[in-house]
């Protein structure tokens, strides 16, 4: 049986890491992870609680298929909790193929750091343990440095998706503004026509009072009177 752990610290809010948790997959870092599957969802006290099934290509050597079988994809089963009260957030998942030689038990927590609650603190753990095939032992050294290396990429994984929802944000913002900017620009040139439009008809409103005010005033009028000849 090997041991594994790491510690790794994000230099963003524990909330921002969470969100890009989700959307871990797919990204250009962890290729072999092919498939996420909800098998179920529900809220206990306020606690988040899903299970997934991962799928995935391992791609072992030759030497180590010859020994457990083939799998084109292999296919991993994941509990996770999320308890946004208390900024908890835990993963855990074990392989489902080759179990009967195989067993990879991974545990995964996020929690801000106590000493900088902008910073989220992550603790990797995973427990590898080979039965029932030669080179046992040799098998597990190899998975552990498996798991190392794509825990990195993990890593570098949820930063990039992290620019990914910045960018995405400063978009929406900057669309925002447009649209804003836009309607505004849509506003004025709606006002100046509807200011130049309320002119004439006031310039033709009173041109029209005047010309029945005079035409009042010449009929109320009286005749001129003839001035007698002397």
């Amino acid at each position: 049986m090997k041991i594994w752990n790491v510690e790794y610290v994000f230099n963003h809010p524990w909330e921002t890491v969470a969100k890009a948790i989700w959307r871990k997959y797919p990204n250009p870092m962890n290729p072999a992870v092919i498939g996420i599957d909800v098998v179920d969802r529900k809220i206990v006290d306020g606690v988040l609680h899903s299970h997934r099934i991962v799928s995935s290509e391992w791609g072992f050597p030759k030497w180590v298929e010859s020994l457990i079988g083939t799998a084109s994809v292999c296919y991993a089963s994941e509990w996770s909790e999320v308890d946004i009260e208390n900024k908890q957030m835990t993963l855990k998942t074990r392989n489902l193929t080759f179990c009967n030689y195989i067993g990879v038990e991974e545990t995964v927590k996020y929690s801000p750091h106590p000493e900088n609650p902008q910073s989220t603190l992550l603790t990797q753990e995973a427990v590898v343990t080979v039965k029932s095939v030669p080179l046992g032992h040799y098998m597990e050294d190899m998975l552990t440095s498996k798991i190392s290396a794509n825990a990195g990429k993990g890593r570098q994984a949820i930063e990039w998706v992290i620019g990914k929802i910045d960018a995405e944000v400063k978009d929406l913002a900057n669309n925002a503004v447009k649209s804003t900017d836009e309607l505004l620009a849509q506003t004025k040139r709606q006002f100046d026509d509807l200011t130049v439009k309320t002119r004439k008809s006031m310039d033709e409103l009173q041109t029209a009072a005047k010309k029945s005010f005079d035409e009042i005033h010449n009929l109320t009028a009286p005749p001129p009177q003839s001035i007698p000849k002397l």
